[in-house]
């Protein structure tokens, strides 16, 4: 774990490689960091599962490092969030049900109190959730 996210506003940070197996990586530590604030976990890592997937699937190349943040806002809603390079915005897609893939984004836009994009200044993206903080 790099950075703090101890303190509110503190984002706790993880850099990962591109590669689908960091996505247990990501999931792990969201996880070790919403046990530290005392808070349950299985949303934002169903959440952060699917917004690593998504960056290092669709907002990434082989060798590209993707960013996993968490931190508290001012008001101690909990945010999770990826950086990747692409400057495609991800969109929730209708369900299509003999596809295998493709319902991500409309699980976890069920699941938390919203979520957006942002664009990073050197290019790239920020995929952001917020999640209802839910004491342990």
């Amino acid at each position: 774990m790099h950075g703090g996210g101890g303190k509110v506003g503190e984002p706790a940070t993880m850099v990962v490689k591109a590669d689908l197996g960091a996505v247990r990586e990501a999931r792990d530590f969201v996880g070790l960091v919403f046990g530290a604030w005392g808070l349950e976990d299985y949303v934002a890592r169903t959440v952060i599962s699917e917004l690593a997937t998504n960056a290092i699937t669709h907002g990434s190349r082989e060798g590209d490092l993707v960013v996993v943040r968490a931190y508290r806002r001012e008001d101690g809603v909990p945010v999770v969030e990826t950086w990747d390079r692409s400057d495609v915005v991800p969109v929730v897609r209708v369900v299509n049900y003999a596809a295998e893939d493709g319902r991500g984004l409309l699980l976890m836009e069920a699941l938390v109190r919203r979520w957006g994009t942002r664009p990073l200044s050197e290019g790239g993206k920020v995929v952001w959730a917020e999640i209802e903080p839910v004491p342990s």
